[in-house]
């Protein structure tokens, strides 16, 4: 299963882009013993009239082999298990790709949002969209350790 993040935001050479770097680095390389391929990051500016590319929104809405994922504060929780539990629910039905949304400051115009099949938060926290997208790749990261059996996780 592939998985795609539309994120706000440019990331520019810092501590944001060299994290998510190096957890998408590690989750490509641990995911492919469990089915999940590598994750691609698509950014789009961020600000008042900021919105994810309409193309690759419509393409995930309307397929039925691809997940739309928005991350929101007012989403529902998860534990690290249960989200690697979620993403292995969706390779073993056939589910080919996983489309992470992160908005910006202004969240997600409320069109896009009711065209996401599954709405997650990752706490219950604000946090900045670049930190959200590096929280986002240590948790893809944490669950693919998770389903490969490995020591990375520690409940």
């Amino acid at each position: 299963m592939k998985v795609h993040i539309i994120a706000a935001g440019r990331v520019r050479a810092g501590p944001e882009g060299m994290l998510v770097n190096s957890y998408l680095g590690r989750f490509a390389k641990t995911g492919r013993s469990v089915g999940l391929g590598q994750a691609t990051v698509f950014e789009y500016e961020a600000g008042p009239a900021g919105k994810p590319p309409a193309s690759q929104i419509e393409r995930a809405a309307e397929d039925n082999h691809v997940i739309l994922c928005m991350l929101d504060q007012r989403g529902s929780p998860l534990t690290s298990r249960d989200f690697a539990r979620q993403l292995a629910r969706w390779r073993d039905q056939g589910i080919r790709q996983t489309t992470f949304l992160i908005g910006g400051a202004d969240g997600i115009d409320a069109a896009t949002r009711n065209r996401a099949d599954i709405c997650l938060s990752l706490g219950k926290i604000v946090l900045p969209h670049l930190l959200a997208r590096v929280v986002l790749a240590e948790q893809l990261y944490r669950a693919v350790s998770i389903l490969a059996g490995t020591s990375y996780h520690r409940d």
